[in-house]
């Protein structure tokens, strides 16, 4: 694991825009077409907001989601809305997006259906994730119902999870597809979350899953 520390979330939004931009160039330069996986949730926002207007060739990336919550865009908990508010506009806005929600399919239905499709855009190329505290990371949580699936070594690339007390479901990237990812970056902001990434170094992978993606991972921390 490499950590990186920043002076404010402002400096960690930008520098991190512009590593994500340069990773994709350079796997521009030597593929047609190149992935750029990414998560919901509050804290890549801002680098969303910078990576959108960098000049590359946006036509040529495939943007995917880490995970997704199964609700329809108009729902505000979904994460292909916030990608398509925070990141797919201005020059990104050329970019493929595949939302991965459809009210014609059933959950484990579209698990195996996108598995299928998006198989060629494994290895991803350039690997965006966040972490709770809990040490999850994208809907890889602790005691999800679902998780042992999700993390085993011959998972599929997409699996559904359920989460303790929460009834909507949710589709999640498995461990074998992040963990091959080319380039990953795990962002994580405050006291807690530092603390959790250190916890779960030495923790089974069940207990913290983001153990699955550490070793290769760099981390961008601010307070």
């Amino acid at each position: 694991m490499k950590l990186i520390e920043y002076a404010d979330r402002e400096m960690l939004a930008m520098d991190v825009a512009q590593m994500l931009a340069s990773e994709l160039r350079a796997a521009l330069q030597q593929r047609e077409t190149v992935t750029l996986a990414v998560p919901g949730g509050t804290t890549p926002g801002p680098v969303f907001d910078s990576l959108c207007g960098v000049s590359l060739d946006w036509g040529r990336v495939h943007v995917i989601l880490t995970d997704e919550r199964w609700v329809p865009e108009e729902n505000a908990r979904s994460n292909a809305a916030l990608i398509r508010a925070r990141l797919l506009k201005d020059k990104a806005a050329a970019a493929r997006f595949t939302p991965y929600f459809s009210e014609s399919r059933t959950i484990e239905e579209a698990a195996v259906d996108l598995s299928a499709t998006l198989s060629g855009a494994l290895p991803i190329d350039v690997l965006l994730l966040g972490m709770g505290e809990d040490m999850h990371t994208a809907s890889l949580f602790p005691g999800a119902d679902g998780l042992g699936a999700a993390m085993a070594r011959d998972a599929s690339m997409v699996a559904p999870v359920t989460l303790p007390g929460d009834p909507v479901r949710r589709l999640t990237l498995t461990a074998p597809a992040l963990e091959g990812a080319m380039s990953i970056h795990v962002l994580i902001t405050g006291a807690q979350k530092r603390d959790a990434v250190a916890r779960a170094a030495e923790l089974p992978a069940d207990q913290a899953p983001v153990k699955t993606v550490l070793a290769q991972a760099t981390v961008h921390w601010s307070t």
